[in-house]
């Protein structure tokens, strides 16, 4: 299995997932001729994706999957809240394909597990793919790690993380105190510490690769979230002794295409 986040943060999020012949994106945040580019320079052509994932109706989720839909023939996998939330920007789907969250579907060479997320949408969901030997999960846009959540994601192998944001930097900056609230608050996001403690506490052997993905231009800085996890797995590290295997840790981006990342290396030790 191989995946890569197209960008990540307020102004679009799209990540593309691959393992034999099946090619998704999770969430299609940026214009469609904007995911063809980023897909290219990554050497994916967009005709051969298979299918669109969309975690919740937020725009910088939602912008691009109708135009894809249409001109690829790709199904949108979607539950009826969000579909019915994101009004016309999703309206007259040309394939849309309901699931219900918390339900199990199979899609190709996956196997998809839709989980309840805490965000201020109508029925945000993180997702777990499964192609019968390797994880991966998604998780961004929630303000709290539900027990639900630490454990669909505690066998991954692969995990895309949001660590949204610096409560500091949140606190002195721009946003105004009811803006404030809402992102600190438990439908919001996920700070830096947040996620670095979350991720100490699913961490495993098997955990190969962990992206932090939607990165607040505003409030957060790439060195912080980087920063809160090395503390974080640091401190696992001397609890657990040196023979624990940490996953390596790498940031999206929103201008810019991140790292192709395979999963793989260590499943069966």
């Amino acid at each position: 299995m191989r995946f890569c986040v197209l960008g990540g943060g307020s102004k679009g999020n799209a990540t593309f997932v691959e393992s034999g012949q099946t090619r998704l994106l999770i969430d299609a945040g940026f214009s469609g001729k904007e995911i063809e580019r980023r897909l290219l320079s990554i050497d994916v052509e967009p005709e051969t994706l298979s299918g669109i994932l969309i975690t919740h109706e937020h725009g910088d989720h939602v912008k691009g999957a109708a135009i894809l839909s249409r001109r690829f023939r790709l199904p949108v996998f979607i539950n009826e809240a969000t579909l019915a939330a994101a009004g016309p920007v999703l309206a007259n789907l040309p394939h849309c394909q309901p699931f219900v969250t918390g339900e199990p579907f199979s899609f190709k060479d996956f196997q998809i597990h839709p989980f309840a997320i805490s965000h201020d949408a109508a029925d945000p969901v993180g997702f777990l793919l499964n192609n019968g030997r390797l994880l991966l999960g998604y998780c961004t846009d929630t303000g709290m790690v539900s027990k639900l959540i630490q454990y669909r994601l505690s066998v991954c192998h692969g995990l895309v993380l949001e660590a949204n944001h610096d409560p500091d930097l949140l606190r002195t900056g721009p946003y105004p105190l009811p803006l404030q609230q809402r992102v600190r608050g438990k439908t919001g996001h996920l700070a830096n510490a947040e996620a670095a403690g979350f991720l100490c506490d699913i961490h495993h052997d098997g955990l190969e690769h962990v992206v932090l993905s939607h990165l607040s231009e505003t409030n957060n800085r790439p060195h912080l979230a980087e920063e809160a996890m090395v503390v974080a797995l640091a401190t696992l590290r001397d609890r657990l002794g040196d023979g624990c295997l940490l996953p390596t840790i790498s940031l999206a981006h929103q201008d810019q295409v991140g790292e192709v990342v395979i999963l793989g290396a260590r499943a069966g030790r």
